[in-house]
């Protein structure tokens, strides 16, 4: 299922939210974005590799707030994952090992299934792992030798950089990658915060936790600089 406009909109959030049992208001921005009252939302946990904990707290999370919540497991067929996917106003992405994560998608066609999913109205969210995936590049560790760029699946142009309040040395992993060109422009994300990207729209960011945002982080010749972009209010 999905809403009639024809506009992109991805929810990324840096850290925290209903997996960590922290930032409950994260999971009613998000609801707030859709036009259905009572939407479908559903949960991909591949990059936790379905931690049934994790379903667990995403079905805790969001019974009684949401129409029919529902997750979609690895070992579905593509069939049962596209039919899934069209069903969903929301599509919530958890966090985890973001290289499994993104291998998943598109050993399964997910990469395309769910561009086509957004490109129809359905609202992709998600948070860490979750939140870098959609963008043409996400600064991980999930090759094990240090944080590096990775190709994510390219919803969304630029990098992106999670956990940037809570981990130093991602935070200057991300500015010197994006100075030296190894990353292109880039939004970073701290924990607690959610950024809003519709297409034709510059992004915005709503937090949960006060004194906490997102930054632009771009190239200026041998350097990079970070501007905190703009707080839904």
């Amino acid at each position: 299922m999905s809403n009639t406009q024809n506009e992109i909109t991805v929810i990324a959030i840096g850290g925290g939210g209903f997996t960590h049992e922290t930032d409950p208001d994260l999971e009613d921005f998000i609801l707030a974005q859709s036009p259905v009252k009572h939407p479908n939302i559903g949960f991909i946990g591949a990059a936790s590799h379905d931690s049934p904990s994790r379903i667990d707290l995403f079905y805790r999370r969001f019974l009684g707030s949401a129409q029919s919540p529902s997750h979609l497991l690895q070992s579905a067929s593509i069939q049962t994952a596209k039919d899934w996917v069209s069903q969903q106003d929301i599509i919530y992405v958890g966090g985890g090992d973001t290289q499994h994560l993104l291998n998943y998608c598109r050993k399964n066609q997910l990469d395309h299934v769910l561009a086509i999913a957004a490109n129809s109205g359905t609202i992709l969210a998600g948070v860490s792992a979750g939140a870098v995936c959609w963008y043409e590049f996400a600064l991980s560790d999930a090759a094990g030798n240090g944080l590096k760029p990775l190709p994510g699946l390219g919803l969304l142009p630029g990098s992106c950089c999670p956990h940037y309040s809570s981990e130093p040395e991602r935070q200057i992993a991300f500015q010197r990658q994006i100075s030296n060109g190894a990353l292109p422009n880039g939004i970073a994300i701290d924990d607690g915060v959610a950024v809003l990207m519709r297409s034709g729209q510059l992004p915005r960011f709503y937090t949960a936790r006060e004194g906490l945002g997102a930054y632009a982080v771009e190239k200026r010749a041998s350097d990079s600089i970070s501007t905190r972009i703009s707080l839904i209010e």
